[in-house]
């Protein structure tokens, strides 16, 4: 008997071998794959990788004080016949300046301009840029910290009702933000902020709304400030909120005139903690969809946003670890 066995085993063994060397070689792929977080087959896994093997990218961000701030007081009360009413909220000494009526190529011609040829530091220095391609200017000078309304209105003999048809040559309204004093400028990175304003007229009767702001940085860099989609108790203004008399028709020729956004259109339920554990607090930006809706803990098990199951690209943390603590300690 054990003399037939041991025949049978030397006929057999290089398939003997060949499967053994086979079997070694899955499980040895296996173990390489899963330790390069790429995918391995679920029942190879452990407990430990239950989590996406597939690592978001942490964007790394720079922080950096923006000493600039603009809100639009009552919008629905703004018109191009009426005026505006701005609030800014500085934290140095500042020079508002309004330009009515700014022509829409000579601005981005103005904006390339800080990053290749000169820094837009001044008022005068981005009017220089624009060609004085303006219909009226004002101009009010910003206490450090006050946040006094500033009425800007067109001059009674402008006699402008409305700015034309889409696509429209000329900005309604344009509000610039520069520092005062020549030191501040030395001190901050950012220098400038330019806020595009669009103002109801009689051609588009739409609420009063930002479009855009521009920070311009002393290095010559100028970036597009976007806002986060961020739950909270407290209703925080975001771009895809709409503002009172505002209806669906409105939305729709917001996006025929070309001035709407790329904002998701869901409703977002009040909440401070993560939308996923309702425990730990909100921390984490998604983006390229810029939720804020995951804390520390969930963020790693996530390659898709948890709100418009949008695929996560990027993201990056509001506070440090270190912050988060220094915060909870100084409200206890």
């Amino acid at each position: 008997m054990a003399a037939v066995f041991l025949v049978t085993l030397y006929e057999y063994s290089p398939l003997f071998y060949i499967a053994l060397v086979s079997v070694c070689f899955l499980v040895t792929s296996a173990l390489v794959l899963g330790w390069f977080g790429l995918g391995v087959p679920v029942i190879l896994r452990n407990s430990e990788e239950a989590e996406s093997s597939t690592r978001v990218l942490k964007k790394r961000m720079r922080q950096v004080k923006n000493p600039f701030g603009l809100e639009i007081h009552n919008p629905a009360a703004a018109s191009v016949t009426r005026g505006v009413t701005l609030t800014p909220d500085c934290l140095e000494d500042c020079v508002l300046t309004c330009y009515w009526g700014c022509n829409v190529q000579k601005l981005h011609e103005a904006l390339q301009k800080h990053v290749y040829c000169f820094r837009i530091k001044t008022p005068q220095a981005l009017e220089d840029a624009l060609y004085n391609e303006y219909l009226y200017k004002q101009q009010y000078f910003i206490k450090k910290n006050d946040k006094a309304e500033k009425c800007c209105q067109l001059a009674e003999d402008a006699q402008v009702v409305d700015f034309g048809p889409v696509p429209r040559a000329r900005y309604p309204l344009v509000a610039l933000l520069t520092l005062a004093d020549e030191e501040d400028r030395e001190i901050y990175d950012i220098i400038a902020m330019v806020a595009v304003i669009h103002v109801p007229d009689e051609s588009y009767r739409l609420s009063c709304r930002i479009l855009y702001q521009y920070l311009l940085l002393a290095q010559g860099q100028y970036h597009d400030l976007k806002q986060l989609f961020m739950s909270a108790n407290s209703p925080t203004p975001s771009c895809s909120d709409t503002f009172p008399g505002e209806s669906s028709t409105d939305r729709g020729l917001l996006e025929k005139a070309g001035l709407a956004g790329d904002e998701p259109e869901l409703q977002e339920e009040n909440s401070k903690d993560c939308v996923v554990c309702q425990n730990g607090p909100v921390n984490w930006v998604l983006l390229p969809c810029r939720h804020t809706c995951l804390c520390d803990g969930c963020i790693r098990y996530f390659q898709q946003c948890p709100m418009c199951r949008q695929f996560v690209q990027e993201s990056f943390p509001l506070c440090s670890k270190k912050e988060q603590d220094e915060d909870e300690s100084t409200r206890v």
